[in-house]
């Protein structure tokens, strides 16, 4: 929904806010009044101004990136790949500690930038900006930073860009000091706020946010103490949500969300997930429902048979293991045991014989022994998983597993990962196997990025397929025949 048009041009725009507008409404409110400013600076410019919004981490993070990206374009930005902009934005990831240093190191890069450029605007967001410890560092040593704000208050974007850059006007005119940065930080919240500008990555595909936040306290995981407690949106929301995105020519939706299986628990009314699906499924256009993340212990029977019979859920699962000790697993507070996860897959092999399955690995947790190591191994051995995303474990402060004395020597998570990787990498290979020779639908998601006679697009699945054809074709669902699996992708031709 834009309510743009609601504001625009009206005595509203005009208004202070003395009487405080409920959201979103309040946001294109300040949407109106950055706009009046990024008019005035382009004038001067003689040329459009223009943002770049860099995203770190998982494709909830994709899904905020979508809005803060179709906000600038309401306020009157242009969008670039460049960070040589006028407005920077890095939307950050905390999950490991690599994703942290990310972040530094381009900041030391936009410094210099920033001195040529002094209006240049540097703001952050996201996950990491929810610790601490970060934004008192931030605090200290990257002053020349303008706005932080967190995972909560994402919708806030354009109030406080207004902020930023209304101070930037008044020290511009009255000579004052440089302005403060602009720190806006929520512990928490049980706000949903919807109905935002967007500016999708892909014109046939989108996410379709189900719900916020996680309440498993995984002891390596900082998620919930960054995302906050579990909270859901109404499925009729979300149902009109995809219903627009269906109007627009969307024909693929990925429902998100920490644990998508416990979707509903927290509604006045609550809704299972597996009845959620139902309702998508019933949405005309939409020929294709996928979905991230699924937690094992919330995975229920409704759920598979909702998935056995679906013509339009992919198939496709994503089950995260991350040890396959169940004493680990306790440690982790995974609330299952090895057995348990077996059986749920075996079940799944069994009711879905299609299905692809994959899943997270964690090596090196906090008093992993190679028994415990050994274990995993054998659930990979039996589970047979299409792919698997394996991590070292990378020490979160703030979670109890970064307090656990145990913590296993780098030299022997090295090996172990390395061994599991290889593991993982045989079974994959042989597993994709499965469907040469068949011929399948494909959605066509691109141009080949090293050959452009080749289109790459998905399979139910979730492999990736290369064959002959044109941009014409991006966006369609083609059949392909599977003519030769190259480990991890396919190369085909067009039925």
């Amino acid at each position: 929904m834009n309510l743009n048009k609601d504001f625009s041009g009206t005595d509203l725009a005009q208004q202070t806010l003395e009487t405080p507008l409920e959201e979103p409404a309040r946001q294109y409110y300040f949407m109106t009044k950055c706009r009046e400013i990024v008019k005035e600076r382009s004038l001067e410019a003689g040329r459009e101004l223009t943002a770049n919004v860099t995203t770190f981490g998982c494709q909830m993070n994709a899904k905020d990136s979508e809005k803060l990206r179709g906000i600038l374009r309401e306020i009157g930005f242009s969008i670039t790949d460049s960070e040589e902009a006028d407005l920077v934005l890095y939307n950050t990831c905390t999950v490991r500690e690599n994703a942290n240093l990310k972040v530094y190191g381009h900041l030391g890069y936009l410094s210099n930038l920033k001195k040529k450029n002094p209006r240049m605007i540097i703001a952050l967001c996201g996950c990491m900006m929810q610790e601490p410890d970060v934004v008192a560092k931030l605090q200290k040593s990257y002053r020349f930073v303008n706005l932080i704000f967190g995972t909560h208050n994402i919708f806030k974007f354009a109030e406080l860009l207004y902020q930023v850059l209304e101070g930037q006007r008044i020290e511009e005119q009255m000579l004052l000091p440089k302005p403060p940065m602009i720190v806006d930080i929520w512990k928490d919240t049980d706000q949903v706020v919807e109905d935002l500008p967007a500016d999708r990555t892909y014109s046939f595909k989108s996410g379709v946010n189900i719900m916020y936040g996680c309440n498993n306290f995984c002891t390596y995981c900082i998620v919930p103490y960054v995302r906050g407690r579990e909270r859901s949106r109404r499925p009729e929301d979300i149902i009109r949500e995809i219903e627009q995105l269906s109007q627009d020519g969307v024909i693929e939706v990925m429902l998100l969300g920490q644990n998508v299986n416990s979707y509903g628990k927290t509604l006045d009314e609550p809704v299972s997930f597996a009845h959620l699906l139902e309702m998508v499924e019933q949405v005309p256009g939409i020929r294709r429902i996928r979905f991230m993340t699924s937690h094992p212990k919330d995975l229920s029977d409704e759920l598979i048979e909702v998935m056995k019979h679906s013509q339009k859920v992919c198939r496709h699962l994503h089950l995260p293991l991350q040890s396959g000790s169940s004493r680990i697993l306790k440690r982790m507070n995974r609330r299952y045991t090895k057995e348990q996860y077996l059986d749920l897959a075996a079940k799944l092999r069994r009711e879905i014989p299609d299905l692809s399955l994959t899943t997270d690995i964690i090596v090196g947790f906090p008093g992993e022994t190679e028994e415990d190591f050994q274990e995993t191994l054998d659930v990979v051995r039996q589970v047979r998983y299409d792919s698997a995303f394996t991590f070292i474990y990378s020490k979160r402060t703030g979670t109890p597993a970064a307090a656990m004395e145990d913590q296993v020597p780098e030299d022997i998570v090295k090996d172990r990962f390395q061994r599991l990787l290889a593991l993982v990498q045989e079974i994959s290979q042989e597993m994709s196997r499965r469907v040469e020779g068949q011929t399948l639908p494909v959605l066509v998601e691109s141009l080949n990025d090293h050959d452009p006679s080749l289109v790459t697009g998905r399979l139910s699945n979730n492999l990736l397929v290369h064959f002959p054809g044109n941009e014409k074709l991006i966006g369609q669902m083609v059949d392909v025949h599977l003519t030769t699996c190259k480990g991890f992708y396919y190369l085909g031709e067009m039925a």
